[in-house]
């Protein structure tokens, strides 16, 4: 199989999953209790659905996932830049973690999809 052989498959798709993880814990932790854009938490903890809803197929390293999800991370990208201008010192420190997380996760997919793709 080409995804066992592969040493650059095999990175970009770790680096996927540690991105994807790390985003996670990052959006649920920011909108849940450390800047929550209401005290007490808010709603938006339920943009962390459809990352946790792609992890189990980024996991299995299923190439549709990883070319669907790369335009998918480009959201959190765009909150995550827009919500660098928060007041809030705490909630720009999350905002920036979600940019990086976010960006690693989008070129991890990007190197993914050219690596596995099947040459004809």
């Amino acid at each position: 199989m080409v995804l066992a052989t592969n040493p650059h498959i095999q990175r970009a798709r770790l680096l996927c999953i540690a991105s994807l993880v790390l985003l996670l814990a990052v959006c649920v932790a920011w909108e849940w209790f450390l800047a929550p854009l209401r005290s007490g938490g808010s709603w938006m903890v339920l943009k962390a659905l459809p990352l946790l809803a792609i992890l189990p197929s980024i996991v299995k390293g299923r190439r549709y996932t990883y070319q669907y999800s790369s335009m998918l991370i480009l959201f959190y990208f765009a909150e995550g830049v827009m919500r660098l201008f928060d007041a809030d010192p705490l909630s720009r420190v999350c905002a920036a973690l979600e940019v990086v997380f976010s960006l690693v996760f989008f070129i991890a997919c990007l190197i993914f999809c050219r690596n596995s793709r099947v040459s004809q």
